[in-house]
């Protein structure tokens, strides 16, 4: 049985209360009452976050956690890069009311608390000097940003975590349900299209005064992950970071892959395998390349969101292996 086995069996023995990681508001010593009870719930550091009533006026400093937001019906006040989250983030839109609060890894500490919120949420890539400035405020809920250990049980234990604070559990169920009906869809698909077993790279790209650097989704990567979930094997045998999973090379560290589905994810008008590297020998020399296998995938996704990302991931996937 293989661990994500094992996480859905746990999931679905605790039917009583929607209980991932730490997350919980009766079981860390906080009464709790009536329709607005109050709520202690333990993050990812391990500090306990204490909260009358369940956030409603919530800001979100990394796009991940304000995706989740969204999607379990708690639209944020406030968003660190609003317009960089509308460029990379298609999946769960922002209202137009939504105040920008500076960007991610740097957030205006000032705008944060002339919101006045209830609850901030953040990952551990937070500094823990900013986060200790919003504490003086404010009461803030660190998750994890990723798991390289256990990529897809740390994005739901994310969700998990948000919807406890903000009384949302129930749709979080929901939206675990239908991520996992999407999984099962996706591998279908791989199936259907005879691609079982067979070897993908995942990766994005860029270029910085004319070098491209080229970002491999390793073992442990959310998409990588989520990918081999679907019955497909990742190629890339190189070590990714402890977080998320993630390598480096460069177009020549591409010689080490035979014939794969190479899938990427970029925006429009930085795509450097249409564009700086579109002439290069040695990517036109690779056997993926030559046999048509390059799939840029669509616009939008997130590579590190929650459930609503990832099911337009598996989305595009689709796509690619039923054509």
């Amino acid at each position: 049985m293989n661990k994500r086995t094992i996480a859905l069996s746990i999931a679905a023995a605790a039917t009583a209360v929607l209980l991932v990681g730490c997350g919980t508001t009766e079981d860390t010593g906080s009464a709790a009452s009536g329709g607005d009870a109050a709520i202690s719930i333990t993050d990812d550091r391990g500090q306990v976050i204490s909260l009358d009533a369940p956030a409603s006026r919530v800001v979100a400093l990394e796009w991940n956690t304000a995706e989740n937001l969204v999607a379990l019906g708690v639209m944020p006040v406030g968003v660190a890069d609003v317009e960089g989250y509308g460029t990379w983030v298609k999946a769960e839109n922002l209202d137009k009311s939504v105040t920008d609060v500076g960007q991610r890894g740097e957030p205006s500490i000032d705008a944060i608390a002339g919101l006045a919120p209830d609850l901030v949420l953040t990952t551990s890539d937070l500094s823990e000097a900013a986060i200790a400035q919003i504490e003086e405020f404010a009461p803030v809920l660190v998750v994890r940003g990723a798991n390289a250990s256990d990529a897809i049980g740390q994005m739901e234990k994310n969700l998990n975590n948000i919807a406890t604070a903000t009384g949302t559990e129930e749709e979080a169920a929901t939206l675990v349900d239908a991520f996992d009906a999407k999984v099962a869809e996706g591998k279908a698909a791989v199936e259907k299209a005879g691609l079982t077993g067979t070897e993908f790279f995942m990766n994005d790209a860029w270029a910085s005064s004319g070098q491209v650097s080229i970002r491999p989704f390793a073992q442990g990567a959310l998409l990588a992950e989520i990918t081999e979930e679907l019955g497909m094997v990742n190629a890339w045998k190189g070590e990714g970071d402890a977080d998320y999973g993630l390598g480096s090379t460069d177009v020549e560290g591409l010689t080490a892959l035979g014939d794969v589905n190479f899938f990427y994810i970029a925006t429009e008008g930085m795509d450097v395998y249409q564009n700086e590297l579109a002439s290069n020998a040695v990517w036109t020399s690779l056997p993926f390349v030559q046999s048509g296998k390059v799939h840029r995938l669509a616009d939008g996704i997130w590579m590190f969101g929650g459930p609503s990302s990832m099911n337009d991931y598996i989305d595009a996937v689709i796509a690619v292996v039923s054509k």
